[in-house]
């Protein structure tokens, strides 16, 4: 996808542009309809309208009911309300939490936090594909755990998780599920039923809807409080007027998201592929990271050889936007912890370089950009070795 003379867009796990669809959904909501949905007068009907509807969207999304869908403003804010909002409403009954050594820091830093609180906190490994494996996972339980986090997909290398077994296993101990869906929603199926969560936290910046607006799926008996103080919107769990204007935009791309399913998965898997077909003959020794099967329909994550993955990006700055890793990481030069966890050598994770395709993305900018990181490879090969 190029804008003008701007580069290729390939870091759609970054963030995605908001669809068209979208905007027009908003913008009533930005203007005419801008009174506050917990008044009582004429001008909060349409926004509190719309907020339930854009509740029951998300709800059939992930094949919940529309109570059990809490609205964020951001998955940040969603995961902190699941994991810390869970301790909280627990006390001190169970005090041990599981989660994976590639979770997200919006995981793992809520789940350190329990730690100093005094919780115990055990960190399942991964394997070369970047999976956690149930075993590994029941290995952990303990009759005191409270709560199992497992991403759903690996915003990094894109590897889906097996996360309905670990919610058996998780169950059968007495603890409640979470999974951060955010990279998955919209690329695959979900639902809560078949994945057998508690807990599922969604972005709306990953779901072609704008920035500022998340979600939080909890299942209807879940034992979880506030985490912020202030008056009773969204349940009492998230206290704050509501941003109605994103919430709808949510709403709009949960439900584009879901007319789109059934053929997504294929026509993003089949601009990936051709990505990693047109690299694979030209450099030798390009690796993929990642589940070569179970994984991301949208995400190429190889390691490009005698490279450093930052530096062959700032080569082909101009014609392709793509990441190292985790926007979230962008500014740090260190390899990715992700890939660190895999076992990839340090060589491997510094050449490693992570190209996500959208629903704007065209087979001419992948062999477009397939020919800008060819060139790009191979003059920083000369530059460097040369």
């Amino acid at each position: 996808m190029v804008h003008g003379t701007n580069p290729i867009y390939l870091d759609h796990n970054a963030t995605t542009p908001v669809a068209p669809e979208v905007v027009a959904a908003m913008l009533p909501f930005l203007q005419e309809h801008f009174g506050n949905p917990s008044s009582d007068h004429a001008y909060a009907h349409a926004p509190r309208r719309a907020m339930a509807a854009a509740r029951e969207e998300v709800a059939r999304l992930i094949g919940a009911r529309p109570a059990e869908i809490v609205f964020t403003g951001s998955a940040t804010e969603a995961n902190n309300l699941a994991i810390l909002g869970v301790a909280r409403a627990l006390g001190s009954a169970r005090r041990h939490a599981v989660i994976s050594a590639i979770e997200h820091p919006a995981v793992h830093e809520p789940a350190r936090r329990l730690e100093k609180l005094g919780w115990m906190l055990s960190i399942v490994p991964v394997d070369g594909y970047g999976r956690a494996a149930p075993a590994d996972v029941a290995a952990a339980l303990r009759p005191d755990t409270a709560l199992v986090s497992i991403m759903h997909a690996n915003n990094e290398v894109g590897t889906l998780q097996p996360v309905a077994e670990i919610a058996a296993l998780a169950h059968a101990c007495g603890a409640l599920m979470h999974t951060d869906a955010a990279q998955s929603a919209g690329k695959v199926e979900l639902d809560v039923e078949a994945l057998g969560v508690d807990l599922l936290t969604l972005a709306g910046h990953k779901l072609y809807a704008p920035k500022g607006v998340g979600a939080l799926y909890v299942r209807a008996g879940t034992p979880i409080s506030a985490v912020l103080s202030g008056a009773g919107q969204e349940q009492g769990l998230r206290p704050g007027t509501e941003a109605v204007a994103q919430i709808v935009a949510l709403g709009a791309a949960a439900r584009l998201a879901r007319a789109r399913l059934p053929q997504a998965p294929i026509r993003l898997r089949a601009l990936r592929d051709r990505l990693h077909a047109r690299l694979l003959p030209e450099i030798p020794e390009l690796a993929l990271n990642g589940h070569p099967e179970q994984r991301l329909p949208n995400t190429l994550n190889v390691s490009f050889p005698g490279v450093s993955g930052a530096l062959l990006l700032q080569r082909v700055a101009d014609r392709v936007a793509a990441s190292t890793g985790s926007a979230c990481h962008a500014h740090d030069a260190a390899p990715s912890g992700v890939l660190g966890a895999m076992g990839l050598s340090p060589q491997r994770a510094a050449g490693a370089v992570r190209l996500s395709v959208g629903h704007g993305t065209r087979e001419d900018d992948i062999d477009a950009a397939a020919a800008a990181l060819i060139a790009a490879w191979r003059a920083s090969t000369v530059a460097e070795h040369g």
